[in-house]
């Protein structure tokens, strides 16, 4: 996940992984470690990447919502057959589809 915040950050500032290196003062291989989930960085180090790329981290504590939680481990466990028919059907639901 820090890998992707990284890549996101870096990517929105319009910044090579060089440029973001040079601007935290590590090497480019360590952004790429970083960016392809080899190495997973402190929340420090997370912190001065992306700072380096001219953004910030908003980090909260919320409440867990057990629904979504849910909804996202029966999406990851489904096939792709089931996905699509569970699109389908949400598409069905609001009259935007028919199957027949």
């Amino acid at each position: 996940m820090s890998g992707q915040l990284l890549r996101e950050a870096r990517r929105r500032a319009g910044m090579t992984q060089r440029a973001v290196a040079a601007r935290a003062g590590v090497t480019q291989p360590t952004v790429a470690r970083i960016e392809s989930g080899d190495v997973h960085p402190s929340l420090e180090r997370l912190l001065e990447l992306v700072r380096a790329c001219g953004f910030d981290l908003d980090i909260r504590v919320t409440t867990l919502d057990e629904d979504a939680w849910t909804m996202v481990e029966r999406g990851a466990a489904a096939t792709p057959d089931e996905r699509l028919d569970r699109l389908l059907a949400g598409l069905e639901l609001r009259g935007t589809v028919d199957r027949d």
